[in-house]
Parts: structure tokens; sequence; C-alpha cells
């Protein structure tokens, strides 16, 4: 499926508080799992030399997200943004969870940064795609995770409703072995500021091309 990126739309009442970083990715072939691996060891070692010992909320990089959930009124300590509960994972000695190539570089790319990431199939996404606050009595099936409530929450909505949102995705958008034109979402805080979000946004297309042999189009929005 073809996406313009620059249709995405950000509804006007959450502006000056959620930016987003947009990434369509397109996969002409099923990636090679071990592509991944010293990228992922590397980005492991990495986190577990800078921040074993430290509690989430004494980690430079997981500030921002809580800041992006305190600004929609949504407790981070109780509702964890996905990053955290990854990076708190690891930080215990457990194991990367390896899924799916593509899956995989999200969350590397989670980890890296400390911000919530979205992955997505646009085969399965309906277009145009809407960034809203969800509204009263809104939830989704997510990922191995039952429903997920929506509420005030920063979200993802195509003509078909909600798919997406900081904490977990649904699973009507899901990624699959034979997903090849994928949509990753990074959420972040406006105070990021521009520049930073869009060096993350280069960190994923450089990635795609080095790793899954992809080839991408990116877009800011904020």
């Amino acid at each position: 499926m073809t996406m313009k990126l620059e249709a995405v739309s950000l509804e006007p009442e959450i502006r000056g508080l959620l930016a987003l970083g947009l990434v369509v990715v397109e996969m002409t072939a099923a990636a090679d799992p071990s592509a991944l691996d010293t990228l992922i060891d590397d980005a492991v070692e990495r986190l577990r030399r800078a921040e074993t010992g430290r509690s989430a909320g004494q980690i430079p990089r997981l500030a921002a997200a809580r800041r992006l959930y305190r600004a929609f009124g949504i407790d981070p300590t109780r509702h964890r943004p996905s990053p955290e509960a990854l990076i708190r994972r690891l930080l215990r000695g457990q194991a990367f969870p390896r899924i799916h190539p593509a899956v995989d570089l999200a969350n590397v790319w989670a980890v890296e940064s400390g911000l919530p990431v979205g992955l997505y199939d646009l085969a399965r996404v309906h277009p145009p795609v809407t960034a809203r606050r969800g509204r009263a009595g809104e939830s989704y099936e997510g990922i191995r995770r039952g429903e997920i409530r929506l509420e005030g929450r920063p979200l993802l909505a195509d003509t078909r409703g909600p798919f997406g949102n900081p904490t977990a995705d649904s699973l009507r958008s899901s990624v699959g072995g034979d997903s090849r034109t994928l949509l990753y979402v990074i959420f972040a805080p406006t105070s990021v500021g521009r520049a930073e979000l869009g060096s993350w946004v280069a960190w994923l297309e450089a990635r795609a091309a080095e790793r899954l042999a992809a080839s991408s189009r990116a877009h800011l929005l904020d």
C-alpha cells in the first residue's frame, strides 16, 4: 500500500503536546533474523553498561517518554511507556525478545532512544491516519495484551478506528512474516525538538537499509 506520509495529521487539540517521526519501510523480501544480531547485542551492552543499578526514574533516556505521558494526564509509573518495560527487562538480565526482524529493529530503536515506537503493517491500515486523544469507550485488542483501553491516551486512528498508541499496538495492524510495507512511528513530546527527532528518524532509515536491505521515506509531524 502506498500512503503519503504528509497526509497523516495531528488533531489541533494535541498540537504542542505530541510530535511524531514517521518512516515507511519497503522490504523486498523476508529479512534474515541474524542480520540484527550485532545491532541488538551492542545496544543491550551499552544500555547495561550505562544504566545498571538505576531505577527507571533515574535513566535519562526515559525522561522524554514520561514527559509525554504526563502531558496527556497519564501517570507513567502506573501506565508505563513501551520502551520502559523493555529496558527494565533488559536491566534485570533478561534476554532481548526476538520476534521478527522488523519488530526487532523497532525494539532496538526504542531501547536506544528511550521513546515509544509503533510498528504497523500498512496493508492492514486504512488511510487517512490521524493522531489524536482517545475518546470515551475506545479500546482495541493488543498484541498478546488483551483489551487496551484508550480514553485520554495519544493514539493513531484510521478509517476503522484506533490502531496504535505509545503503550501497546493493536493486533489488527500487527506485522507478520508476509509483511512488506511497514510504518514505523516514534512518539515524542514536542520538547524533544525537531533536530533530535530527525536524528532518530535518520537512525532508523540507516539501519533499515543496512540490516533489512530496505528502502524508506520519512516525515516529521509536530
